[in-house]
């Protein structure tokens, strides 16, 4: 095979200080700008190194246009095809020729789930590992654990000049090897009049396409890149230079979603001037070629997690200066270059240095929720080149149990695997999912994508009270994120016809509504609806949901937003916390009794904002199991055959229900013994229980029998302890609690008779009949028999004997009959007589 390297790359004159690198050290470090041709030709290296002859050689791109485009440039190098193949999502080409394989860094990552010591592979190339994405990090802690079982594997980390040594300390001081990039001057040119992401009435689109115009009567100004922060933004700027420059140049767009026929033109040459417009992606994944001027909006957009408010946020942001001069670096390849900035150079230099790393910047419950999907280990364990803090791993891992994506071993649930598929907030993923359930899914994308960006909405110093009157016909009385759909809806409207975008111009004047953050929000909402179409169950709504139900779905993903009324706009929510309205809020002094916000912001006070009035009744279905509940006032209900108590539910230490009655044998093995214990008592001893049971009919019989003995005979201690009547039966029932359960248990029995006590089961000692004969039944006259009751509690009034003397008997009867009473109380009376007697006669 015949290696050559194009001798205008830098690269190439370190040629065989690289492959002798290659050769001596399992890890191998090239830094070096972009440009200087470290993606196309460190693979050919490793082909003259002697890699690849039985496995592949594996080379990872950020972004899919990139692993394409450079696949076939390596392939048209080495002018053999077969070699050099690519694979990215729901394509891979690639056979069994193939040595060099390019692909995303995300198709490495989703292989180490199936290959886990990626044995097809004797060497890996991890390109623009200065980017430090999530999939970046995850690849470098992946294979700094890999290298130490498989001595064999290759590893080159290809870097831009920025903190190699970091890469280089990871990998016990890998050798780092510098590669000069540039060999032209770049002259930089500001534009000092105005700032980056000022809401003026020139947009930066038309700032642009302004600065081309200029350009176009240059002649040295070559081919033009221009950087814009969002693909509708590409859009607006190639549809409004079409127009203006009247076919005088090709204007192509480049962004990572672009069809492949499409991204592939911008490498072809034209006889026209081109003027490519692209996202970040040509920041360091691509160099197009020929590229003369650089028109630099300093934006693009990047994802933050804010910990206080606890969500993610897509703004369009400022730039780092490293990217700034990544950007600048695309021109002077091939001739002297320009750069022109659309800011100060102030704002320049007020700018962090470098673009901080994704996994830092990012919710760590996204970030543990990828790490469980693909297998990856435990984060706290996971050898990241700058790992986060232990308290946010473990708040992402609770916030991820809240929210029903992991079970309590950390393992998926069916909600979590739809969760790890969407690259979303996993608060903004659980109200998608719940949305759909919901049948409320078209107004909680609306919503979704509205809360990854700022508040489209403006208020001009100077013109305070006419956005206000202007944007009142949105408002929602009992929700804030209601009124943003019927922002959305009306602006939709405007948008309809011949002229969508000037259709959106029209709307933001009329409204006082950011033109860029409206196409953002646009731009995000398509994003979702692509993402989720490709699963199944998101269907999206044609008739509008109800508030409740899109509100449910709110509540859903930021379930620990609850909060409960005080007094006038303040409110109680998780950790015993107040928030106060914002003021901006349509909710501000018309909230609820409960509320939910998607969003809390901390500058003076603690504010809630994106605020919904709310069902309480609804959270103890969405909380499920992060409900705390607790019980009082166990006791016996006849009318229901039930223990029931009062149940206490909290949510986050709110109170969502009071004094609700349950089936206190219902709720766990301890209360179903404790109610098992009450029924016993209540329902068979004391015979509280309703229904034709011949056991207990038979028991209480026999235990009547045997009390009316003890009243008669005037002693306790007859009948058993109830102690060994309530063993009696909690030894012969099951797990019963209640009448229903007592019911089946008898259905499954052929008889009751196990149930049916004895006399000796019952009576403790049975009196002899010359105790009984002493306290008869009846009491005989001359009319006939009277029945005679008992009573035996002294003090009270019916303490002794009482006689049923039937009305036409009285006449009859003579008061000296009873002062005689029973024998049995014939003795205890004279000795009362006796005692009553004078002193004198008394003690004779």
């Amino acid at each position: 095979m015949h290696l050559n390297y194009p001798a205008q790359l830098p690269i190439a004159s370190s040629r065989k200080k690289i492959i002798k690198a290659i050769q001596e050290y399992q890890v191998v470090i090239i830094a070096g700008d972009t440009g200087s041709g470290k993606t196309t030709q460190l693979p050919k290296m490793c082909l003259a190194a002697g890699r690849g002859r039985q496995s592949l050689i594996g080379c990872t791109q950020p972004r899919r246009i990139a692993a394409v485009s450079v696949a076939d440039r390596v392939s048209e190098e080495l002018a053999d095809s077969d070699l050099v193949g690519y694979k990215i999502r729901f394509h891979d080409h690639t056979g069994p020729e193939t040595r060099i394989k390019f692909m995303t860094d995300g198709i490495l990552l989703a292989e180490t789930g199936t290959d886990r010591n990626l044995l097809q592979y004797d060497t890996l190339i991890i390109d623009e590992a200065h980017e430090r994405s999530l999939n970046i990090d995850f690849l470098l802690g992946y294979l700094y654990q890999l290298l130490q079982r498989r001595r064999d594997l290759k590893l080159i980390i290809s870097s831009a000049t920025i903190d190699t040594e970091k890469f280089s300390h990871h990998f016990a001081a890998a050798p780092i090897i510098e590669v000069s990039g540039r060999t032209y001057p770049i002259s930089i040119h500001y534009e000092e009049s105005t700032s980056a992401l000022s809401d003026n009435e020139q947009t930066v689109v038309e700032r642009a396409v302004d600065q081309i115009r200029l350009l176009q009567d240059r002649r040295d100004a070559g081919d033009i890149l221009v950087f814009m922060p969002t693909e509708r933004d590409i859009m607006d700027t190639v549809d409004l230079l079409n127009k203006r420059l009247e076919s005088r140049a090709l204007v192509l767009p480049l962004f990572a979603r672009l069809q492949g026929a499409a991204q592939r033109r911008i490498f072809r040459s034209a006889r026209q001037q081109k003027i490519i417009v692209a996202t970040n992606i040509a920041e360091t994944s691509i160099t197009v070629p020929g590229i003369r001027t650089v028109v630099d909006t300093g934006l693009a957009r990047i994802a933050h997690y804010n910990v206080r408010a606890g969500t993610t946020s897509l703004p369009v942001t400022r730039i780092s200066r490293a990217s700034c001069d990544q950007r600048a670096g695309r021109c002077g390849r091939t001739g002297p270059g320009t750069c022109i900035r659309l800011y100060s150079e102030e704002d320049y230099l007020s700018r962090p240095r470098f673009t901080l790393p994704e996994l830092l910047r990012s919710n760590l419950a996204e970030v543990i929720l990828q790490m469980i999907s693909l297998r990856l280990g435990d984060p706290r364990k996971f050898p990241f080149i700058e790992p986060p803090s232990s308290r946010a791993i473990h708040d992402g891992y609770r916030i991820l149990r809240e929210l029903g994506a992991i079970t309590r071993d950390n393992r998926l649930t069916s909600r979590g695997r739809i969760m790890a598929a969407l690259p979303l907030d996993p608060r903004i993923s659980r109200m998608i999912i719940e949305g759909a359930e919901l049948g409320a899914l078209r107004e909680v994308t609306i919503i979704a994508a509205v809360l990854s960006i700022q508040d489209p909405r403006i208020r001009p110093m100077d013109k305070i009270e006419q956005a206000e009157a202007a944007q009142r016909p949105f408002l929602h009385p009992g929700s804030d994120v209601l009124t943003f759909v019927n922002i959305w809806n009306s602006c939709r409207q405007a948008m309809e016809g011949r002229h969508p975008s000037a259709g959106l111009r029209k709307f933001c004047k009329k409204y006082f509504c950011s033109w860029q953050r409206m196409r953002e929000w646009f731009d995000i909402h398509d994003q979702i609806l692509r993402i989720i179409g490709r699963h199944k169950g998101f269907v999206l709504n044609t008739d509008p949901a109800p508030a409740e139900a899109v509100h449910q779905a709110l509540t859903a993903g930021f379930l620990r937003n609850i909060g409960l009324r005080k007094k006038k706009n303040i409110y109680q929510v998780s950790g015993n916390r107040e928030v106060i309205l914002f003021p901006g809020s349509g909710l501000h002094n018309r909230g609820g009794q409960w509320i939910v916000a998607a969003d809390f912001v901390k500058t003076s006070q603690l504010f809630a904002r994106m605020v919904a009035n709310i069902d309480p009744a609804w959270l103890e279905r969405l909380g499920a199991e992060l409900c705390k509940r607790s019980w009082s006032d166990p006791h016996w209900q006849k009318k229901t055959g039930q223990v029931v108590a009062l149940e206490r539910v909290t949510l986050f230490g709110l109170v969502i229900v009071a004094g609700r009655q349950v089936n206190y044998g219902r709720i766990n093995a301890e209360t179903a013994g404790e109610a098992k214990e009450i029924f016993i008592r209540e329902g068979l001893i004391a015979g509280n229980l309703k229904g034709r049971y011949p056991f207990l009919q038979h028991n209480l019989a026999l235990a009547d029998r045997f009390a009316e003995m003890e009243e008669r005979v005037r002693r306790r201690g007859i009948i058993m302890d109830e102690e060994v009547l309530y063993r009696f039966y909690a030894q012969r029932l099951g797990p019963v609690y209640d009448r229903f359960t007592l019911n089946r248990f008898l259905k499954k029995k052929s008889s009751d008779r196990f149930l049916w006590m004895e006399e000796n089961d019952i009576c403790r000692a049975f009196p002899d009949n010359e105790e009984l004969y002493r306290f008869p039944d009846t009491l005989r006259t001359g009319r006939g028999e009277i029945r005679l009751q008992y009573f035996f509690q002294p003090g009270h009034e019916k303490d002794g004997v009482t006689a049923e003397i039937p009305v036409h008997y009285y006449p009859d009867l003579s008061s000296t009959l009873f002062e005689w009473l029973v024998p049995g109380l014939l003795e205890e009376k004279i000795f009362y007589l006796l005692k009553g007697l004078p002193k004198r006669l008394r003690k004779l």
